[in-house]
Order: structure tokens, then sequence, then C-alpha cells
């Protein structure tokens, strides 16, 4: 999917939603007008996004994007999208550190108006490193950057998740644990499960509640399909190997990685985006989230046969540029890097049944086989891979 023309992933008319969104407009700013609207080239698979100009009488145009709700005729990535949350997280984010975010003007939370809720936000100007193809491959202007210059971008990548975390007031996170009622474990009788600690403030834990809650989230993708027999028994090994000392929760930006950052021709970071999977849990997710994504498109690039970047985003280098901003030397990145394999195998086993279902591809008689990076995430429960 990485390498392949983009899959489908709304059954929208752009250019309806733009005249819907200038009668929507114009009840805030009368006259206003929206012009050139389009879908992003290359990054975004879950939230739609749309980039357009706003046109007004007397004003020069102002750049913006529409951060829309999933369409939920399209065979939804997530069960649920709160924009209300992805909105707050990004002002609580802009006033409490200097990540940068970028402005939202509005937010609307009534369906009426698009079909779904949504955001209307700033729009940033510079480059994105792109998913297709992905930005490991020759062509595109990250791979065609000095080392020096991808160097930079690292730094000034590695620095957004060190001031994020530790600027954001951790109390302001807890809006963000999923709820740790009795029913949302998928183990009741947590005393007949020998890898569930049985300190019950252990089980509560924020990583626990979110690792929990990715096992309802794998529920609801497998919900009538066939399940994957690799993600279940990464889970088993996620039981097995639970960290002795989870350390503390942080504001996570949760899809931390370099395709939703905005940098500039300086390769510094303009705008960080995409917040929709903000979690409050050990820095060790985002950590392992944005090691483990690059190593996603750099294992596709070298099974085509390309030599990719490898002397970029090196999980050595992360760890170590991380621990001299921050003080905090991360810890069980081998348990984080496969739990965020884990991760992106059931988002890809649920964009894979979307390409199901609109006929771009055809089931296989192993569900595994829908996970791209099966070799990798079997590799991890193995203990072979970072070997």
């Amino acid at each position: 999917m990485a390498t392949a023309p983009r899959p489908r992933t709304s059954t929208r008319d752009p250019e309806d939603v733009g005249r819907r969104l200038t009668a929507w407009l114009g009840t805030r700013l009368p006259g206003a007008r929206v012009r050139d609207i389009r879908v992003p080239s290359s990054n975004g698979m879950s939230s739609e996004t749309l980039l357009f100009d706003i046109e007004r009488p007397g004003s020069p145009p102002r750049g913006c994007a529409l951060r829309l709700a999933a369409d939920p005729a399209a065979y939804t990535v997530f069960p649920v999208y709160d924009m209300g949350r992805q909105h707050r997280v990004m002002r609580l984010v802009a006033e409490h550190t200097d990540v940068p975010v970028p402005r939202v003007r509005w937010l609307e939370e009534d369906p009426a108006p698009l079909g779904a809720p949504f955001f209307v936000m700033d729009r940033a100007e510079g480059r994105v490193p792109p998913d297709v193809m992905p930005y490991t491959y020759e062509g595109n202007w990250l791979h065609a950057a000095t080392d020096g210059e991808r160097a930079r971008l690292q730094e000034a990548t590695v620095s957004v998740l060190a001031r994020l975390h530790g600027q954001f007031p951790p109390r302001e996170a807890e809006f963000l644990l999923p709820d740790a009622s009795s029913d949302a474990h998928p183990h009741p009788d947590t005393q007949s499960d020998p890898h569930l600690d049985p300190d019950p403030r252990r089980r509560d834990s924020a990583l626990r509640r979110h690792v929990e809650a990715q096992r309802r989230y794998y529920a609801w993708v497998i919900d009538g399909v066939a399940p994957s027999p690799l993600i279940e028994e990464a889970f088993d090994w996620l039981d097995a190997h639970w960290p002795e000392d989870e350390g503390p929760a942080v504001l996570n930006w949760g899809d931390a990685r370099i395709g939703n950052i905005v940098y500039g021709d300086d390769f510094e970071p303009v705008a960080v985006l995409d917040w929709e999977m903000a979690a409050c849990g050990p820095r060790e997710l985002d950590l392992g989230w944005t090691v483990y994504l690059h190593r996603f498109f750099q294992d596709l690039t070298v099974g085509f046969g390309q030599p990719g970047l490898p002397g970029f985003l090196r999980r050595e280098d992360i760890e170590r540029r991380y621990a001299e901003l921050t003080g905090h030397t991360p810890r069980d990145m081998e348990f984080h890097t496969l739990y965020a394999a884990l991760r992106h195998a059931v988002v890809m086993l649920r964009i894979a049944y979307r390409q199901v279902h609109f006929g771009e591809v055809e089931t296989p008689g192993d569900p595994d086989a829908l996970i791209l990076h099966r070799a990798s995430l079997d590799a991890m429960v193995r203990r072979t891979y970072w070997s």
C-alpha cells in the first residue's frame, strides 16, 4: 500500500464539500468564499484533510486546511472521530509548549453543514516527507537532501518530542486516558492470567489502559472478518514482557512521525499535524512509534531493492539524543517498538479490509498476508529483529 497507487479513502466530492463549506463560512465571514479546494497528494489515510483558500473582498487570500471526520460510508479506519478532542489537544499544546501547531480558526461539532464534524485551521507552508511514494525512495526532496540536512531534520524532530513531553503539564493530559472501567478489559479474571500484573494499580496504569484500548480497537477491526494470528501473538508477547517500571505518564503526540510535520526550507518544523491519536502514557509510546514508522518505510524500500536511508532516524541515535535533551534515558524500547509495530499492523489491517470493501484487492486466505510489515513484526516477536 505504501508503494501502490493511493487507496481510496472517501466517497466525498471535494467540490461539493467546498460549496457546502462556503455556505457555512458565510455565516462567520460574510462574503467569504472557498477557492481551490484540493486533497493533499501523498499523506493521510484516516481523517480527511482538504486544503483551500479563503477569499474575501478587501482581504488577501488566506490559506487554510479543513480537518473533517472520516466519511462513514468509506469503511472508516477508526470507530470514533472526536474532532473536539483533537481541537482541545492542539489548543492546549499551543498554550503550554513552544511546539508549532497550526492555529485552529473554527471548530464545528454539528455534522449538518458538511455531513461530519470538522475544524478549520491555518495552512502551514513548507514540505512534508511523503508516504506515497515513501520518503525513503529515490526521487523526493528528503532523499535528495544532504546527510547534514537530514541530520538537522532528525535533530529538530527529536527536539519536538522532547519539548512536548517536557513542557506539557502531565495533569492536563489525563483527559486522554481511555476508560478504565472493568468491562473495558478483555481479561476479567485477572488473577487467572499469569501475564497480568497482580497489583491493581499497575493494571490500571496509563500504559495498561492504552494497550487494552488497542485490544478493543483490534476486536472492532476484526468484527465480521478473519482475525490475525500474528497480531494476537504480538499482544501475548506484550503481556509476557511487560515493563517493570513504565515511567510517568506524559502527553504523547500519538502519530509521532516525520510524515506529520511540515518542514521549512531550513529543515526545521513549521507545523506539527495530526493529533487524533494523542494519548496519555509513557513517553516511549511516541519514541517507539517514531522509530518504528521510519523502519516500516525503510524495510519496504530495502525489500524493493533500494538502499533507502539506512543512516537516518536510527533507533540508537534517537534514544541517545532524546536522553541528552531531557535527562530521561528511554527504556524498554524493544517493548515499545514492537507495540508500535503491532498498533500499525492493526491500522494497516483495517485499511487493507477497506481496500477489499472498495474492490481494490482480493481477500487472501491468510489474513496476516494483509499486513505489509508481517515479516518485521514476526521477527520482533521472535526477538530477532534488532539483533
